[in-house]
C-alpha cells in the first residue's frame, strides 16, 4: 500500500538515514545475475562508496575501483585471488587490497555488505595483504565496560589499514555512554533490531536493513529499544591525519 509520500528516509548536509522502502537497486558495471543498493558514495558526500550487493546463485561482482570490503549478510560466496579460493558464509569477512585480482561469486542466492575506498598509502607503511575472517572468530569487547553493548573489531589496529569496520551489539535499553562529535565519517548498517538514533539535532526511530551515513563532525548517539538486541555493522575511517586526507 503506497503511503502517499511519506517515508522514514532523510538526507541531510552532514548525515542521511535510507530505509528499504526508499531502496533503488541496479547493476554496476562488471556484475552479472547481481543488482547493488548504494547507500552512500562520493554524490552524498562521502569519501567512501558503500553498498548491499544481492546475488542470484552463480551472480558475482565487477571489478573494483579501489580496495574492497565485504561482510556476508545471508548465502555464501566464494572468493577467488588467482588459484586461492575462500568460502565466506554469513558473518564472513574479507578486505581486499587495490589493484589485487579477484572475483567474487555467489554460491547460493545471497547478499553482502561492500563497502569500497581509495587506499590512502602512509609513509613507510606497506600496504595491507589480503584479510579473511568470521565474525564469529573476532572476541567481543565491552565498549567502556559496559557489558551490555558489545564490540567486535573485525579489522586489526594495524597502521596499514586506513578504515575500521566493526560490528555493535546492544542489549535491550543499552545505549552509548556519550554524544559522539569527531572527525571520522560513518556508514552504518542495521543488521538487527532497532532504536532510535540521534544525529545532529534529529532524533530517529531505525530498525534492521536501515543504513545511517554520518558526516564528519556530525553529533550521533544510539539507544536500542525493544526485546530484542539491536546489532549493526558500522564503518569509519581511521589510522590516518586528517591533513593527509
Amino acid at each position: 500500500m503506497f503511503r502517499l509520500g511519506q517515508t522514514r528516509s532523510v538526507s541531510k548536509p552532514d548525515h542521511a538515514l535510507f530505509t528499504p522502502d526508499t531502496f533503488v537497486r541496479a547493476a554496476l558495471p562488471g556484475m552479472k545475475k547481481a543488482v547493488a543498493i548504494i547507500h552512500a558514495a562520493p554524490a552524498l558526500g562521502a569519501g567512501f562508496t558503500q553498498y548491499t550487493a544481492e546475488f542470484q546463485q552463480g551472480g558475482s561482482l565487477g571489478p573494483a575501483p579501489a580496495q574492497r570490503f565485504l561482510y556476508v549478510l545471508e548465502g555464501e560466496l566464494q572468493l577467488a585471488t588467482g588459484k586461492k579460493k575462500h568460502r565466506l558464509t554469513k558473518g564472513g569477512y574479507a578486505v581486499i587490497p587495490e589493484d589485487l585480482q579477484h572475483s567474487v561469486t555467489a554460491l547460493m542466492e545471497s547478499r553482502a555488505a561492500v563497502i569500497e575506498k581509495p587506499y590512502e598509502p602512509l609513509p613507510g607503511v606497506r600496504p595491507p595483504l589480503l584479510l579473511t575472517g568470521h565474525e564469529s572468530s573476532v572476541k567481543g569487547e565491552a565498549l567502556g565496560g559496559d557489558e551490555a553493548l558489545v564490540v567486535r573489531t573485525l579489522i586489526p589496529g594495524d597502521a596499514a589499514f586506513d578504515f575500521a569496520v566493526n560490528t555493535m551489539t546492544y542489549q535491550p535499553g543499552a545505549a552509548l555512554s556519550m554524544v559522539e562529535i569527531h572527525v571520522m565519517e560513518h556508514g552504518l548498517l542495521m543488521l538487527e533490531g532497532g532504536g532510535i538514533y540521534r544525529l545532529n539535532d534529529s532524533w530517529y526511530p531505525v530498525a534492521a536493513g536501515d543504513f545511517i551515513w554520518m558526516g564528519p563532525y556530525c553529533p550521533q548517539w544510539f539507544g536500542a529499544l525493544g526485546k530484542a538486541p539491536a546489532k549493526y555493522l558500522i564503518y569509519k575511517d581511521w589510522n590516518r591525519h586528517p591533513l593527509l586526507s
